[in-house]
């Protein structure tokens, strides 16, 4: 039985790998850790165990990341540390100072659910899976800001041979400490469908998406913060977002996608974190 793969972002969701929201999450400092204040945590559980709940009523598996990683609130958001490709998990390295750590507890708990390692990025590469989007099996989009650098880029190359990696520039917005990846701008819905808020996308991208055929859902100004454009496909067409974006949800429901949703009040918008965050896709298809 295969147990991992799927150079996808919409290819159907059948193993995914969540970690539940701990002491460690709960104690985080706002001021430290970048958050809008500090996380309730038994309402930040109870808003992950509906997450789950919605995958798990989809038909995926869910693995549960419980490798212990104190001092480390981010840690729920495990789609960052890592990056599945056919060939196994690339341990990528966190641009975040106060997420390093994470990529060795990650390839762990992988490796338990039977995902070799297959690259680990090494030296001055900074690379993050929020950043790294795939546009079809053969092609990965890859945002370079204050989390992915160039040497990332470059070891990514290394890691995916065979694979056209589409550099996309990330702009300022609010600076190194917010967290802007090139996923808190875009997400893929279905081969030919993404989910965008332009004002953040790079225009060359833009162009890039629309000449490989790609109808694009526009996420309005006031429903960008409450973290409209994070979508996760589990199968095309088929969407779990956060509540609070009805206008988002009117666009892919009229773009004939299936929208579940869930209250992420403590879990995703005090943290910054979306649905696509707070999984790790392990096997699509």
């Amino acid at each position: 039985m295969t147990k991992f793969g799927g150079q996808s972002m919409v290819g159907r969701l059948r193993r995914v790998l969540v970690r539940k929201p701990d002491q460690n999450f709960g104690d985080a400092d706002p001021a430290q850790w970048h958050y809008t204040q500090r996380p309730n945590l038994s309402k930040a559980a109870r808003e992950h165990d509906r997450l789950v709940q919605i995958l798990a009523d989809f038909g995926a598996e869910i693995i549960f990341h419980e490798e212990p990683l104190p001092h480390h609130a981010d840690a729920v958001f495990v789609h960052d540390p890592v990056l599945i490709c056919d060939r196994g998990a690339v341990i990528l390295k966190m641009g975040k100072n106060l997420r390093r750590g994470e990529e060795d507890a990650i390839a762990k708990s992988l490796q338990k659910a039977g995902v070799p390692v297959h690259y680990r990025m090494e030296g001055d590469a900074q690379c993050e899976g929020g950043d790294l989007l795939w546009l079809d099996d053969e092609t990965l989009a890859v945002g370079l800001g204050y989390r992915t650098n160039l040497e990332g880029f470059r070891q990514l190359g290394l890691a995916l041979p065979g694979v056209e990696l589409i550099p996309v520039q990330l702009p300022h917005y609010r600076g190194p400490d917010a967290c802007l990846h090139l996923m808190s701008t875009i997400s893929i819905v279905d081969s030919d469908l993404a989910v965008v808020y332009r004002p953040l996308t790079s225009v060359v991208f833009l162009q890039e998406l629309i000449r490989r055929g790609f109808e694009l859902v526009d996420v309005p100004e006031e429903e960008f913060e409450r973290m409209g454009p994070n979508v996760l496909a589990l199968s095309p067409r088929e969407c779990v977002m956060l509540e609070g974006s009805p206008s988002t949800t009117k666009r892919l429901e009229s773009a004939g996608c299936h929208v579940t949703t869930y209250n992420g009040e403590q879990l995703s918008w005090v943290a910054e974190g979306g649905p696509t965050c707070l999984t790790r896709p392990i096997l699509r298809g």
